[in-house]
């Protein structure tokens, strides 16, 4: 089942938001996160707040959703006020988006340029399942104003992908994706690996399967249990038996050498590119501490050292809107040292690394030994810059550590 929400300080139930947040709006590109809160089935290892129709209950639906959406767009502009900035990219995740009529996914959209315009080339992208879109889809999407589609492929080898509980045949990825070429959108496969059971050379066939598809942009994820999953209770069984941290070692590093090797290079620690083009724009806003407003059940927000999420049932996120009241279920309102905790764990993610002038004393003494260690790469760091090494990549949260003593 879906994990459970932070803790936090009570929400404002008209949602407002500190003078303070709102003064250093358009600073940074700003971004809207929309979450589609359904699925056809629910995945083994998925802990998201998503919902399958045996799971929703009364009182929310596909068929509604996006006008309910459409309500938390107007709260979101009279609470970010006239001089909220044009949206420099959509994301439309889940769940499976594409699950709604492609034509209530154009609404969204459209509620976005409506309700705050969108920048020139803005990125408007959508996940999907490659079971849940047609060629005929991917035109209206097109038509619709989205630009990119990222795929849910995560692996090319049927065993990996019933231990997953995935149900698309990985066959059908490579049509999919010409499907998508055809309606001008570019294209991201997400992939997962560390699955029990996955050997080396299942990793590197699903990694070849993705690359034969030409992908503009490729995600690899280490396999997480998240706990109260159907996975998680198979290996507290011992069904299933984990990789160990060596092997999901070798599977990154295997990752890294293959997508590199055919021209899509990393510019954040899972993520790979074939220029950064065409990168996730809207990732980097998360991973730079831009601003973002999330709408749906459960979604996050962060605009000016404010985060917010909101209730996660879609029956009482509905509820809160007809009602002119906030979905937001809490909040926490960032303080100095917490802002700058963030930038260095988010910001070392990427390739053009850290400011070594914005770590403090602590932190940049450190960095002599994380070079001598292989962790840094020792000519960034002689040019005022922290960047992980391909080991420093696999020990990130090591970096970090110490660079936030």
């Amino acid at each position: 089942m879906p994990s459970a929400l932070p803790d936090g300080d009570a929400a404002p139930a008209d949602g407002a938001l500190p003078s303070s947040a709102l003064d250093s709006l358009g600073n940074t590109a700003f971004g809207v996160y929309l979450h589609v809160p359904f699925c056809a089935v629910r995945c083994g290892y998925c802990d998201f707040n998503t919902y399958t129709a045996t799971e929703l209950g009364g009182g929310a639906s596909q068929a509604t959703f996006a006008r309910t959406a459409l309500s938390e767009l107007a709260l979101a502009r009279r609470v970010l006020g006239e001089d909220a900035p044009p949206a420099a990219t959509v994301f439309v995740g889940g769940g499976t988006p594409t699950l709604l009529d492609p034509t209530d996914l154009g609404l969204l959209v459209e509620g976005v340029r409506a309700t705050f315009g969108l920048a020139d080339g803005a990125e408007v992208t959508t996940e999907a399942n490659p079971d849940s879109v047609t060629a005929e889809s991917l035109k209206v999407l097109r038509d619709s104003g989205f630009t990119r589609i990222s795929f849910g492929m995560q692996s090319a080898v049927p065993h990996v992908l019933a231990t997953l509980d995935r149900t698309h045949d990985p066959e059908r990825v490579p049509r999919v994706v010409q499907w998508a070429r055809a309606a001008g959108l570019d294209v991201s496969l997400d992939l997962i690996y560390g699955t029990p059971g996955e050997s080396l050379g299942d990793w590197e066939a699903s990694l070849r399967a993705a690359l034969a598809c030409q992908p503009d942009h490729v995600s690899a994820y280490a396999l997480v249990v998240e706990q109260g999953t159907r996975l998680a209770t198979r290996v507290r069984r011992g069904e299933v038996t984990m990789p160990d941290d060596d092997d999901e070692a070798d599977k990154y590093e295997l990752a890294d050498a293959v997508l590199t090797g055919a021209g899509l290079g990393w510019y954040e620690v899972s993520n790979w590119s074939t220029s950064p083009a065409t990168r996730c724009r809207h990732n980097v806003g998360y991973w730079a501490g831009g601003d973002w407003w999330g709408v749906g059940p459960g979604a996050h927000s962060h605009v000016g050292g404010v985060r917010w999420w909101n209730v996660k049932h879609p029956s009482a996120y509905a509820d809160r809107l007809a009602a002119g009241v906030s979905p937001a279920a809490a909040r926490e309102v960032l303080d100095a040292d917490q802002q700058h905790a963030e930038r260095v764990l988010l910001g070392v993610r990427l390739r053009e690394g850290l400011d070594l002038a914005g770590l403090d004393g602590p932190g940049r003494r450190a960095v002599a030994g994380l070079v001598a260690d292989g962790l840094l790469d020792g000519t960034a760091a002689i040019g005022g810059r922290a960047v992980l090494t391909r080991r420093g990549r696999l020990l990130a949260d090591a970096v970090v550590r110490a660079l936030l003593p």
